[in-house]
């Protein structure tokens, strides 16, 4: 049994880690934004989808405390310190794969331009959602695939089985670049629209002129993906919308709570990042509204970190 590493101590890391630890995984949570700290236990809570509560006890520590992580190394830190995180962990992880349980477009590269040996990419299709600091509630829409950047899939297959949990299943996929499309297009709606109009997620299935917005990102984004040779239809990834903004309505999207709280977001790596792909391909006229929604949201957070 392989010692599991998950980098980024919030709402997806703590739930991984609980469900790992439940079932009597080794599973170390390493905190990705301090270091140098004591390293502690701590019991999470999470509120499973019938109420009922699952309780874990982890270890919490940082990286400063291992010199070396030989296993697994999940990462669910936010992507933008992707590259400092990558510094950091070069010559730390040996061959233990990485996996990225992130959102966004090309969250990955720091790690490939660092030639990290096997890098794995998982979509999440859950959310989660802090209700007090040891607390958390957690609704798996789908199970959620992990597929491959570098390695191949025996050891994919490998590294799923070790992460799944029947409260938190994932699966192998062997072509992960749509889900990644698909989930990186839906984000750019919910992580955008969301924040700027500081509503739930709720509000495309109960607004239909928000819903309208919806669908011209939607229409916006999949030109770009087609022309990358990932082939997605508007209306498919319009009902998978539809159906995360009822099953999570009345909870708020990362963004949103990131800028409440004076965090920086992720934005960078979603509507901008569709943006920049656009412009490199002579298209980007063809995503002005996903632009233009997604510079919105941009200056908003940084009004936020100004406060």
């Amino acid at each position: 049994m392989k010692r599991v590493y998950i980098i980024g101590a919030g709402a997806i890391g703590k739930v991984l880690a609980a469900f790992l630890a439940a079932q009597n995984k080794e599973v170390v949570l390493i905190r990705g934004s301090v270091d140098n700290l004591p390293t502690r236990t701590e019991t999470i809570r999470v509120l499973l989808v019938d109420d009922s509560e699952l309780a874990a006890t982890v270890e919490v520590s940082t990286l400063s405390k291992y010199p070396q992580l030989d296993g697994i190394v999940v990462l669910t830190n936010k992507s933008y310190g992707n590259e400092d995180l990558g510094r950091l962990l070069k010559g730390r992880t040996n061959d233990s794969p990485l996996v990225i349980l992130q959102n966004g477009l090309g969250i990955e590269q720091a790690f490939i331009d660092l030639t990290f040996p096997e890098i794995y990419r998982c979509v999440l299709f859950a959310t989660c959602q802090a209700v007090n600091e040891h607390q958390l509630r957690f609704k798996p829409a789908f199970t959620s695939p992990i597929g491959i950047i570098k390695g191949d899939f025996g050891r994919l297959e490998t590294v799923t089985r070790q992460l799944n949990s029947t409260h938190f299943p994932f699966r192998a996929e062997a072509d992960i670049q749509p889900f990644i499309w698909k989930k990186a297009i839906i984000n750019c709606v919910f992580n955008s629209i969301c924040p700027l109009l500081e509503i739930d997620n709720g509000i495309f299935h109960r607004d239909p002129g928000v819903l309208e917005l919806a669908k011209r990102v939607i229409s916006e984004c999949v030109v770009i993906s087609k022309a990358q040779g990932i082939a997605l239809e508007a209306p498919e990834i319009l009902e998978s919308l539809l159906s995360i903004s009822k099953s999570s309505d009345g909870q708020l999207i990362s963004t949103l709570v990131d800028i409440q709280n004076n965090r920086r977001t992720e934005i960078e790596t979603l509507n901008l990042e569709v943006a920049r792909i656009a412009k490199a391909i002579n298209k980007g006229d063809s995503v002005r509204e996903t632009l233009l929604l997604g510079e919105m949201t941009k200056w908003k957070s940084e009004l936020s970190l100004h406060k």
